[in-house]
């Protein structure tokens, strides 16, 4: 254990585990930045179809590592990361291996639908098991003097690679072909199981941790406390709009905007200014309430779903293209871009203070059983966020390839002459609405959540007294 105030000395574990770390976020945010398209235009699914499959995997990734977390403890860290790395490696491979057209065309439509869902499972059971194993290993390594620094490497770590896999799934997929991005994915996976073949060394005891049953009963006592419950739906709302970089944007901009469009550019704005403004933030908000920093930030949040949705004001006001300071863009792409900003504000009021929040909220002395299920957050709200966004999809912003041939060829030369979408398209910003009453129910429900709580404590204490 390192020893030393503010010592940046850390053991090899540590640094192998970040490194494969910044490996499988390249691997996954590569993939996952695209997949929702991938879905539709490789594997034929239609836009409800893919929101409830991408569902599957977004959300599927923040329940699962509860369980993976437990097996990971019983057979030890070392060997659970070279599982989880394989599985990866298999479950990329075969995504983008079914997603080639020669097998499309070989295996045909059902067949390959079948195997981008155990592709993604995979990925599933490989990314559920590194997401315990290495943020418990950065736990491990570092003692009560250095484990904020430690953690704060390991954040940057995961910022990187998930940039990195997003940048490079640019050029891939227009140059290449979106399955080239799971293939790649698969690559960056492979590093990964070398790294920690190679480097990652643990005395870890394997046969530690809670049994199945004793997170069984984890499960229940989070599940029928009200007040820790509710508080985990309503933070929902905020992660259920900034999921939708991943769910609806890529679609909705590649379609109003063209092929020339850059999702994968776009959907790092929001990381970008949680690196530039967390620490300000952060030091400005040190001194306010839990309560009051994460009520700001879900009083931004549906403004930043407003703020998408005035890209029709905007093109009225300046045609196809805005340019500032010599930037040209699609008015679209600007009101992205000021949305997704606004998504990165209001997640550094929120997120440094959730954790804080959401413990006071549990009996006392169980903080550290109701935190391991704080992750709950994340799942509800993919889950919904996910599935909600392929009937809005569907119904305001319609794959071309489902409209007649007459539309779909107006369409087309629509985007090519730079000229307005034929009238399917004339409320597709209709979808961010949706997203804007959901943020606004959310800030609602936090400022009664916040009511009764003061009151339900007050009673308590009158009571003891």
């Amino acid at each position: 254990m390192p020893q030393g105030k503010g010592t940046w000395r850390f053991p090899a574990k540590f640094w192998s585990a970040n490194v494969a770390e910044l490996f499988e976020r390249a691997a996954y945010y590569g993939v996952f930045i695209g997949l929702a398209v991938y879905l539709t235009r490789n594997y034929g699914f239609t836009d409800v179809q893919a929101g409830w499959v991408a569902a599957y995997l977004a959300a599927g990734i923040y329940l699962a590592p509860t369980l993976a977390g437990a097996w990971a403890d019983r057979v030890g860290f070392r060997k659970a990361l070279m599982f989880a790395f394989g599985l990866l490696t298999s479950g990329y491979f075969l995504l983008g291996l079914f997603g080639t057209p020669a097998v499309a065309e070989i295996l045909g439509g059902g067949s390959i639908k079948f195997g981008a869902l155990v592709a993604l499972t995979l990925i599933l059971l490989g990314g559920s098991l590194v997401k315990p194993v290495i943020s418990g290993t950065v736990a491990k390594s570092s003692d009560e003097t250095n484990r904020a620094r430690a953690f704060s490497i390991f954040y940057q770590v995961v910022n990187i690679g998930a940039f990195l896999g997003k940048t490079l799934a640019l050029p891939l997929r227009t140059e290449l072909g979106l399955e080239f991005v799971s293939f790649y994915s698969a690559v960056m996976a492979l590093c990964g199981l070398f790294a920690v073949m190679l480097f990652y060394r643990t005395d870890d005891s394997a046969g530690e941790g809670k049994s199945y049953r004793e997170i069984g009963r984890g499960f229940l006592k989070v599940f029928t406390n009200f007040r820790f419950l509710s508080l985990i739906l309503i933070v929902g709302g905020f992660w259920a709009i900034q999921g939708q970089l991943y769910a609806s944007m890529p679609k909705y901009v590649l379609r109003m905007v063209g092929e020339g469009a850059r999702p994968e550019w776009l959907a790092n704005v929001n990381p970008f200014v949680v690196v530039v403004l967390v620490v300000p933030i952060t030091q400005l908000v040190k001194t306010l309430k839990p309560i009051t920093s994460i009520g700001i930030g879900l009083f931004i949040i549906p403004f930043t779903a407003l703020a998408i949705s005035l890209s029709p004001v905007l093109e009225q006001a300046f045609g196809q293209e805005i340019s500032i300071m010599g930037f040209v863009a699609h008015p679209i792409t600007i009101a992205l871009i000021v949305g997704i900003g606004l998504q990165g504000l209001a997640e550094c009021f929120l997120s440094p203070r959730f954790l804080e929040y959401a413990s006071k909220q549990a009996p006392p002395g169980e903080e550290g059983l109701y935190m391991g299920y704080s992750h709950l957050t994340t799942f509800f709200a993919w889950a919904f966020g996910f599935v909600i966004s392929g009937y809005l999809l569907d119904a305001f912003c319609p794959d071309p390839n489902t409209l007649s041939t007459e539309v779909r060829e107006a369409y087309f030369l629509a985007l090519k002459n730079h000229t307005a979408l034929p009238e399917v398209y004339a409320h597709a910003h209709y979808i961010w609405y949706v997203f804007t009453g959901i943020g606004v129910a959310a800030f609602l429900a936090l400022l009664t959540y916040a009511v009764v709580t003061k009151r339900l404590d007050r009673r308590s204490s009158n009571t003891t007294i």
